[in-house]
Order: structure tokens, then sequence, then C-alpha cells
């Protein structure tokens, strides 16, 4: 069977990514590799992530060092796959044409044009620019079920393949055929027009393919339609930064730490933060005497029900959701010449790391109980100490939280996650003598600390919201349900 070369390109991980650094090669030149099996991993300034193959063949050249820094779309290394028909009968055209002479070489390449020209009006239609153009989250689906994004109908904008599409293919059992109706007139129509060197056609293919009969189908680049490549599976903890000491630590009274993608973003973005948000900051203490006598009763019980613990955070999470309901100007966004208010209250919360602090997003935070957030704490921390956390997991935050008491510290003065309006942190819980009705009492008492963006929020609106949490958070008692 004949063979080509192809060159695989760095993917654009997500909207904002300009660039990825090469952490290591999982494949080595000669290598068989399989559609869909990771060739190396990257570090980006958000997460670590895996790039995975768009088509089976053998891994060529290496045109990446591990530890260089590349663009976005640059060609990172080389593979070899099975070329098409049209593309094995080009090359035994070509041949025979050196043999003929100039004449026979004329015609046959006139023949050759007519047939090209008609092949590529055939594999795009124009009716359909986005057909062949997948975002992450269908791309990541189909590989999950093992669906063949080219039998799929897209009713997306320029015929693009949406995330709902696949879940309606997978909901009628896998059968792309049997979506709809509709869709399986529209795709027999539109048959012709399915480009063969899509990196997708061949999802379901294995490394036998590549000794399959030349009437097969193989997966190829198609140069002329350009192909968002993505796929992210995340793998490890992000890697402790490489130390080097100045001449070999001998009598140096420094040595140098090289600076990792995700602290040079946490550097940027920080940086970004202090110099464009005018922060104020204002605190507020909260008795949580009755929060820790509840969370004590229950506790036990939900780590045998559930698996996970159930911490302070959960409930500090749902007292804070409950107060952006009553003022949601919180949960909103300076736009220079408007203030955007976000409806859904995605919660942002911050866990940090041996080397750096992300802040994994819990979606629609105010439709959940205070089971259903810790379960979420639970999870999220979880994949963010173990390197799993996806792009997805990173991003829509509109208000930030940050549980700083959980190693001890009883005030703080956190920065804002930029463009978010505010940002609040629980500190620790400490037994303080308090005078209630004119009596000493120990009561378990706790700081709450808000950073808040001067533009959007003032000293009023901030108490306000500050109180309304501490009432809320005072407000439990030993009948709070958690479900």
């Amino acid at each position: 069977m004949s063979m080509k070369w192809i060159e695989v390109i760095m993917p654009q991980l997500a909207e904002s990514l300009v660039s990825a650094t090469i952490a290591k090669w999982l494949k080595k030149p000669g290598d068989r590799v399989e559609q869909y099996e990771p060739i190396c991993e990257v570090i980006t300034d958000k997460v670590n992530a895996e790039i995975p193959s768009t088509v089976d063949g053998i891994m060529g050249d290496l045109l990446v060092e591990e530890g260089t820094t590349i663009a976005v779309g640059e060609a990172i290394c080389r593979m070899q796959v099975a070329a098409s028909d049209e593309e094995a009968e080009e090359q035994v055209t070509h041949a025979s044409q050196q043999q003929n002479g100039d004449h026979v070489h004329v015609q046959q390449s006139a023949n050759y044009a007519s047939a090209a020209g008609a092949a590529s009006t055939a594999g795009h239609d124009p009716n359909q620019p986005m057909r062949n153009r997948y975002s992450p989250a269908v791309q990541s689906l189909a590989a999950e079920h093992g669906l063949n994004l080219q039998s799929i109908q897209g009713t997306g904008a320029g015929g693009r393949i949406t995330r709902k599409d696949v879940l309606a293919v997978i909901a009628q059992g896998g059968n792309a055929g049997a979506a709809s109706v509709q869709s399986s007139a529209v795709a027999g129509q539109h048959a012709s027009s399915v480009p063969s060197g899509s990196p997708f056609s061949g999802l379901n293919r294995g490394n036998a393919d590549l000794g399959a009969s030349a009437g097969e189908t193989v997966p190829a680049v198609d140069a002329g339609v350009p192909v968002r490549h993505s796929g992210i599976h995340l793998t490890e903890s992000p890697k402790i930064p490489q130390i080097e000491v100045e001449g070999g630590g001998q009598g140096r009274s420094e040595y140098f730490i090289d600076v990792t993608p995700v602290r040079n973003a946490i550097a940027r973005n920080m940086r970004q933060s202090v110099s464009e948000i005018p922060h104020a900051w204002t605190m507020i203490e909260v008795d949580v005497t009755n929060l820790v006598m509840l969370r004590n009763k229950l506790k036990d019980e939900f780590k045998r029900k559930e698996g996970i613990n159930l911490t302070y955070l959960s409930f500090m999470m749902k007292g804070v959701v409950n107060a952006i309901k009553d003022y949601p100007i919180m949960n909103s966004v300076w736009a220079v010449d408007k203030i955007i208010v976000k409806r859904d209250i995605n919660l942002s919360m911050a866990v940090g790391t041996e080397d750096s602090v992300l802040t994994p997003v819990i979606k629609h935070a105010d439709q959940r109980n205070i089971a259903g957030l810790a379960r979420e704490v639970d999870e999220l921390a979880r994949k963010t100490r173990e390197g799993t956390l996806k792009l997805d997991h990173m991003q829509g935050g509109t208000f930030t939280v940050n549980n700083t008491g959980s190693f001890g510290s009883i005030l703080s003065q956190p920065i804002i996650n930029y463009p978010q309006a505010a940002i609040l942190t629980f500190e620790s819980i400490v037994k303080k003598p308090v005078v209630i009705n004119d009596m000493i009492a120990v009561r378990s008492m706790a700081n709450l600390c808000l950073s808040l963006d001067h533009r959007i929020l003032d000293g009023v609106i901030s108490g306000r919201f500050l109180q309304r949490v501490k009432e809320n958070l005072e407000g439990y008692t030993m009948e709070t349900k958690v479900y």
C-alpha cells in the first residue's frame, strides 16, 4: 500500500492559548501510532495535557525537542500514513508519465486535472464550510463513544457538528443514521461531499487498517480544509520546577528556579488584575459556633454515605451563593462603558498545589444543595492535585472563594481573579471570648475577607453583601439539612 508523509501541528487547546511547551514525547520515530493515541505531553499556562494523534500511522521525525515552547499551528512532528486511493493512483500515473514521454505526459496530466477538479468539487460543499471543523467537546465525546464524525450530520452554523448532534446520535444507540430521518436524507445527498482526507474519517479503524485493501478509505490530512485539532486528555500533577544551582552550588549564596508556564500565567494574571482593577478591601467577623456543631453532628454519617469529607467550605459556599442572589451586582464584570451582570452563578474555587494555584469552577452553584457543593469541592480539589483537570473546568467563573483558613490564616488580602468583581476568603475558625448580652462566652469565630473592584462595587453594597453572608452562616441550626 502506498504511504505518504504528513505534518502534525500544535493544536489550539483553548481560545486564549497561543503557545505550549513540549514536556515529553510519548512516541519515538518508528513507533506505530493509533488514532487518538497520545503522542506527547505539553505544558500550557493553565493545565498539562496530552496531544492525541488524529490519524493512524507511523511516527517519523520529531521536529521539536522536549522543553521547547512552540506556537499554535506550527508543526511538531511528521508521521507516515496510508495514502488514499486517489493519491495512490496519482503516484502510479506520475510514474507512467515519466516513462511514456512528453506527449503522454501532457494528455494524462489533462485527464488527471479534470478528475482532480471533480474530486475537489465533491470534497467541499460551499453550503457547509464548517462541516469539518470540530470543537474539543465534540471530538472528546465522539472518541469516548467510538463514533465516526463523518457519519453525523451537523446542524450548527455552516454545517458544523455540535455537541447536541453527537448526543442525539448517542441517544439513538450510536447509530448516526437513526438520529433523524431528515439528517439521514441530507447525509445521503452529500455523501460525496465528505472529504476522504479528513483526519477523523477513520475513527473506528485500528492499526490493521494500514494494511487494508486499496478500496478502503484511509485517514489522511486534508491540507485544503482548515481543521482545529484538539481532544484533550490531561495527565499528571504539575511538575515541581527544575532547580539549577549557579556554579554547581560551590560557594554560591543563591540559586535559580525555572519559571514554568503555569507560574508565568499566574504572574501575568496577577499583574493584570492589580494594574487594571482598583482593589478595595473589607472584612467581617462571623460567629460560626452553630455551624461547627452542625458539621460535627453530620460529618461521620456523611462520610459513610458519600465517601467524602463534609467540609466547612461547602457551607460557606451555600451562604455566599444565597447572598449573591440578593446582591447580583457582586456577580458582574467591568466592560468599560457598561457593567455585565452574570445570571449564572459559577463559583471559582482557589486550590493550591506544590508550585501553583488553580481556580476550577463549580458551574451553576446556585442550583446545588450543601451536599452537592461538597461533592463538587472534593472532586475538583482532587482533580487539581492529580493534574486531571480539563480546560472546561477552568472556564466560566463569575465569583471566587478561597478557603485560606485551611492552612491557619486568620486574615488575608486576596487579589481579584480577573475579570471578576470580587473574591472572598474564609479564614481559620478560632475560639475566642465574646461578649454576648454583657456576658463573656467562648465562641467559634472566623473572619471573612473581601477584595472588590471599586469600579463596580462601593462600600455600601459590599458591606451589605458581607452582612448577608454573615447572617447566612450564623443562621445554620442543628436542624439544617444538607440534602
